[in-house]
């Protein structure tokens, strides 16, 4: 079986599980094939934390939450070293950040210190702890949560700091047919009525990696990826309520979030070329977290969403 057909065969698992939320279960691939991290918001109750639990199920890999709190250390995630009396050294015990799968349960609840460690780890792949330096795994991917309904007693990440996260996804509710679809598989699921496929290697999966980064792109495309994010920080050349909107743009990290995701939604969806549909398809989930409204456009309740459309309406597909 190639690796196409077998991440095939867990979309199509995890779908039938997560019910009502093929977006999410399409962002959470995509973001493993791109090797990059997911920040997720939603109400609660809409499978956030099911979709990445469903997932770990379905791959050869560790998986660990981290519930975020106000009074949570930085070494709660990344760690620290231990007095051993029985040996009079100091011996590092890992924290839940070395597992593959990492889920951060509302990021927003814990102090800037600590989302800066996990944030770190993030970007570097790495933990620093005293004068040891010690790499995590190359299957690492973190889905952090927030609750955009209840943010007294929260910490908001700081805009710079977002775009560290290589997609930002909305949950909306599931329609009427869904939830009755999610009623049914609960009950199922407390009867122990439960299918658990084959996990997927983790070799699978790097070799997937690398199929997506070899998949063809033309030029007229790259270009239209970077006119995209220019455009963001100079939309006034283009459209003058956009230039009114928009206080920052996107940076490079943007161009290259386009790239990888872009890549990895038409290779999951069976092409072996990239086109300009890929590029809108995950537009709004790479933008959205990258772009810093001005006060008109908060005054006047224009949403990043509006934005972002405007942006695909105002730059030509190449």
């Amino acid at each position: 079986m190639t690796e196409k057909q077998s991440i095939g065969q867990l979309r199509n698992w995890l779908t039938s599980q997560i019910i009502g939320q093929q977006s999410l279960v399409d962002r959470l691939l995509i973001a493993l094939l791109a090797d990059g991290h997911l920040l997720v918001e939603g109400a609660p109750g809409l499978a956030k934390t099911k979709a990445i639990k469903t997932l770990s199920d379905g791959i050869d890999a560790s998986f660990q939450r981290i519930q975020f709190t106000p009074d949570l250390l930085p070494g709660d995630v990344t760690g620290s070293d231990i007095y051993r009396p029985e040996t009079g050294v100091f011996e590092f015990q890992p924290g839940p950040i070395f597992h593959n799968l990492v889920l951060a349960d509302e990021i927003n609840r814990a102090p800037a210190k600590v989302q800066s460690a996990l944030l770190e780890a993030m970007a570097e792949r790495q933990v620093s702890v005293g004068s040891k330096t010690l790499p995590l795994p190359a299957l690492f991917l973190v889905m952090a949560t927030q609750n955009p309904l209840e943010q007294e007693g929260t910490y908001p990440l700081p805009e710079a700091q977002l775009d560290r996260f290589l997609m930002h996804v909305n949950v909306a509710y599931p329609n009427a047919a869904a939830e009755l679809e999610i009623l049914r598989r609960v009950r199922a699921e407390a009867k122990g009525e439960i299918d658990t496929p084959n996990p997927l290697s983790q070799e699978t999966l790097l070799a997937a990696r690398k199929q997506v980064l070899d998949l063809h792109m033309a030029d007229a495309v790259e270009e239209y990826m970077v006119q995209l994010v220019v455009a963001s920080r100079d939309a006034k050349t283009l459209d003058a309520d956009l230039g009114n909107w928009i206080e920052v743009g996107a940076s490079p990290r943007a161009t290259i979030a386009l790239d990888r995701c872009s890549r990895a939604h038409a290779w999951l969806n069976g092409r072996d070329y990239v086109s300009p549909d890929d590029v809108q398809a995950i537009a709004h989930d790479v933008l959205r977290h990258r772009l810093i409204l001005s006060f008109e456009a908060e005054a006047d309740g224009i949403r990043k969403d509006d934005i972002i459309d405007r942006l695909l309406q105002v730059v030509p597909v190449a």
